[in-house]
């Protein structure tokens, strides 16, 4: 992590070297754990698709791919709902096949408590979890990490996919969203 880099969105928490560098790994302990396993891996919509797009070609093994459309912070939000919805569901069978979830961040574990439920009703071999990043600190339903990137203190995160009101997706890295960045005009309305 990098902290001492900044932006006009506030502090890089983690640079793009680092996010390269562990991607790359979690692509070699996924390929391990699943070599030869008839595999799906669940791109979560639409923080993780960076992560996912970046991850899937660090995995040396066959697989499928899939993609859950989930969401529970609405509008500008910095908070969590606490209400998860469906927004896009699978279309592969996932019935008799590993199943990785990829995501952006675990926070509270609402969301991805829901989704495992959920995906467990569909009868697949397996469901294991890669995440991004993950805030232990605000998690109120524990979820279990197999591929974990990054451990981030409780701050509000954009870039690499995670974003602010739909904006800052784009950015290379992982910065911490700071409350005065709204009154520096860094976020026009739409």
């Amino acid at each position: 992590m990098n902290g001492a880099e900044t932006n006009a969105v506030g502090k890089v928490l983690i640079d793009r070297a680092a996010i390269a560098r562990r991607v790359a790994e979690l692509g070699r302990e996924i390929t391990a754990a699943y070599r030869g396993e008839p595999l799906v891996a669940l791109s979560v919509l639409k923080g993780s698709f960076v992560f996912a797009a970046d991850l899937l070609r660090a995995i040396d093994t066959p697989l499928a791919v899939e993609f859950i459309g989930l969401r529970s912070y609405f509008g500008s939000r910095t908070q969590t709902s606490g209400v998860v919805e469906i927004t896009q569901d699978v279309k592969y069978p996932l019935g008799g096949r590993h199943v990785l979830v990829i995501e952006d961040i675990v926070d509270t574990g609402l969301t991805l408590d829901y989704l495992m439920k959920n995906l467990a009703t569909r009868n697949p071999l397996s469901i294991k979890i890669a995440a991004l990043l993950h805030k232990p600190s605000r998690a109120i339903k524990p979820i279990p990490i197999d591929f974990l990137g990054f451990e981030i203190p409780d701050a509000f995160v954009v870039g690499y996919g995670l974003d602010f009101d739909g904006r800052y997706r784009n950015l290379p890295h992982i910065a911490v969203l700071e409350p005065d960045d709204a009154q520096l005009g860094l976020f026009p309305p739409r």
